[in-house]
C-alpha cells in the first residue's frame, strides 16, 4: 500500500517482454555472456575468466524488504527507477531456476545493463537453466544508479538492486526469497549447508545420516558441508548443498542451487581444501575480487581487494558434490560457532537447539561489514536474510526439529580462550565422522553445564576442555549467559521455554 493507503500496481508488472524487447538480450548462452563482459576481464592462468567489481560485499544496512520495514514513497520511486533501467538501457535477461524439489522450486528472472555482464555470467553459473515456466521471482540489479539502495517486496517477489555492482547481491536476491517462500509453506529456510554420509556403525553396518550445518560466512561451514570426511568405499560423505536450503515438514531438505557454488577464496590451499582448491583453479570458474596478475597468475592468500574474494565453482568440478542437490531427511544439525568460550562439539536437546538457533554466534566477516571483521556478533539463525519475525523463526525451527526427531549440536571450528587451543579442520572432521558413526558417548558436565562427549575415537577430547584454557572460566561463562538472556529477552515472540533454556 502507498503512503495514501491507495494499492500500488506491481513494478514487475511494468517489466517489458524480454522475448519481444529490441534493447532486451534474453537467455544468451554462457559464452555469450563471456564475450559480453570481454572488456572486463583478465584471463586467469587456468583459463578462467575474473572480474573486480567496485562493491564488495552485501550492502546490508542500505537493504529493506517491505514486510519488515515501512516503505514510502521515496523507496517505491526507488523501484520504479529500477523498472526505467530496463526501459531505457541495453539490457540482459537470464532465466533460472532454483530448487529441483516439487515443494521448492522457483523459476527465477534477472535483468541486468549489458554493460554490466560479468554479474549475468557468475550469477547464470549458480543455477540451472529455465523451461519455458513464467518467472516465480525477479530482480532488477542496475550498478550504475546513482544511490545505493536494495528493496525487496517479499509477495510480490521483485527485487531492486541498486548502485552495488556485487554479485552477491543478485544471488542473495533469489535465495533471500526462497528461504521466505518455503517458510509460507510451512517449512524454514535455512542459511545452511547439507551433506549425505554413508558409514559403518559401531556394529559394523552400513547406514545413511542426513547433516546440515548452519554458519555465518567465513566460519568453515564451506568447508566441513564439501569435506569428503578421508572415508574410503563403500563409505563415502558428498555435499549436497553450500549456502542455503529449506527443511521442510517431511524431513527433507531442499537445495537452491543446482549449478554452482559461490566460495570464498581467500587462504584457499590445495592441501587443506582440495576439491574445493580443484573446482576454484577449473576453466569453469569465475573469480570475482580474486588477486591475479596481468599474466593471469592466481594468489588466493593476497587480500588485493577485500579478503570477501570469492569464485564461482561448478558443481561438476566438484569431487564432493554429489548429482543430487535435495537431502531425503535430516538427522543432525550442526550450529558453527567461533565462541571461545564453546567446546569444540556439544550436544543439545531441542530447546538448546533453539537457543542456538537465536544466538547464531559467530564472528563478523568481510562479506557481512568489513568495517567490524573479527568482532563477535549474533545473527538469528546465522542467517542475515530472514523475512518475518525472527522469534517465531525460533519456535518454527524448535517444532520442526522436535517434530522429524533431529540430532542437534553445537559445534566450535575456532579456538578456545585466548587462542591458546586452536581447533582445526582435523578436529572437526574426526567429531562429524564419529558423530555419524554413532560411537560418542555423552556425558552431562557440570563445569560447563553442557552435554559433552565422554570420549572421541581418534581424538584426545580432554585436551579441548574450555575451563582448562579460559582464565577465571566459571566467571567468564556466567557473564557469557546473561549476555545471551538478555539478547534473547528482545525477542518478544520467542516463546519463554526456549528463553530458559538458555546455556
Amino acid at each position: 500500500m502507498s503512503e495514501t493507503g491507495t494499492k500500488r500496481r506491481s513494478p514487475r508488472r511494468e517489466l517489458p517482454d524480454p522475448t519481444e524487447a529490441s534493447n532486451v538480450r534474453y537467455n544468451p548462452t554462457l559464452e555469450e555472456l563471456r564475450e559480453l563482459a570481454e572488456d572486463d576481464e583478465i584471463t586467469t592462468e587456468f583459463g578462467s575468466s575474473s572480474y573486480v567489481s567496485e562493491y564488495r560485499s552485501r550492502s546490508a544496512d542500505k537493504t529493506k524488504n517491505a514486510v519488515d520495514d515501512e516503505f514510502s514513497t521515496e523507496d517505491y520511486e526507488l523501484l520504479e527507477n529500477a523498472v526505467d533501467a530496463v526501459e531505457a538501457r541495453e539490457m540482459i535477461c537470464v532465466d533460472r531456476l532454483m530448487g529441483r524439489h516439487p515443494d521448492a522450486t522457483f523459476c527465477c528472472r534477472l535483468y541486468v545493463p549489458v554493460a554490466h555482464a560479468r554479474i549475468a555470467l557468475a550469477w547464470a553459473k549458480l543455477f540451472e537453466p529455465a523451461d519455458g515456466r513464467d518467472p516465480d521471482l525477479v530482480t532488477v540489479q542496475n550498478p550504475d544508479h546513482e544511490r545505493t539502495a536494495i528493496r525487496v517486496l517479499p509477495e510480490d517477489g521483485f527485487t531492486a538492486v541498486l548502485g552495488s555492482d556485487y554479485t552477491g547481491e543478485a544471488k542473495k536476491s533469489f535465495l533471500r526469497l526462497f528461504m521466505y517462500r518455503t517458510k509460507q509453506r510451512g517449512g524454514l529456510g535455512l542459511h545452511a549447508g547439507s551433506k549425505r554420509v554413508r558409514v559403518r556403525d559401531g556394529d559394523g553396518d552400513m547406514h545413511t545420516v542426513g547433516q546440515v550445518f548452519l554458519g555465518l560466512s567465513a566460519t568453515g561451514k564451506s568447508t566441513l558441508t564439501s569435506h569428503g570426511l578421508w572415508l574410503e568405499e563403500p563409505e563415502d560423505a558428498v555435499m549436497l548443498q553450500d549456502d542455503v536450503c529449506a527443511l521442510l515438514p517431511d524431513g527433507s531438505v531442499a537445495g537452491s542451487e543446482g549449478q554452482g557454488l559461490f566460495i570464498k577464496t581467500i587462504g584457499l590451499e590445495r592441501e587443506e581444501q582440495p576439491a574445493l582448491y580443484t573446482a576454484a583453479t577449473h576453466e569453469s570458474a569465475v573469480l570475482e575480487n580474486v588477486a591475479v596478475d596481468d599474466d593471469g597468475t592466481v594468489d588466493f592468500d593476497e587480500p588485493r581487494y577485500t579478503k570477501n574474494s570469492r569464485a564461482i565453482v561448478q558443481r561438476s568440478e566438484l569431487e564432493s558434490a554429489d548429482e543430487e542437490i535435495d537431502l531425503d531427511g535430516v538427522d543432525q544439525v550442526f550450529f558453527i560457532t567461533r565462541n571461545p568460550l564453546m567446546p569444540p562439539v556439544a550436544k543439545l536437546d531441542e530447546e538448546e537447539a533453539a537457543v542456538a538457533f537465536m544466538l547464531g554466534e559467530s564472528i563478523e566477516t568481510s562479506a557481512g561489514d568489513p568495517s567490524r571483521a573479527g568482532e563477535s556478533i549474533r545473527v538469528v539463525g546465522t542467517n542475515p536474510f530472514i523475512i518475518g519475525s525472527e522469534g517465531e523463526e525460533g519456535n518454527q525451527f524448535r517444532d520442526l526439529i522436535a517434530e522429524l526427531d533431529v540430532d542437534c549440536f553445537v559445534i566450535n571450528t575456532g579456538y578456545l580462550g585466548d587462542e591458546s587451543k586452536d581447533i582445526g579442520v582435523t578436529e572437526s572432521v574426526t567429531i562429524l565422522t564419529e558423530l555419524a558413526r554413532g560411537t560418542i558417548e555423552w556425558t552431562d558436565d557440570e563445569a560447563t553445564g553442557l552435554t559433552l562427549p565422554e570420549a572421541v575415537p581418534g581424538l584426545d577430547i580432554e585436551a579441548f576442555s574450555v575451563p582448562d584454557h579460559v582464565d577465571e572460566y566459571e566467571t567468564a561463562a556466567a557473564e557469557l549467559r546473561e549476555e545471551r538472556l538478555e539478547y534473547l529477552e528482545g525477542f518478544e515472540d520467542l516463546d519463554e521455554e526456549i528463553k530458559e533454556a538458555t546455556y
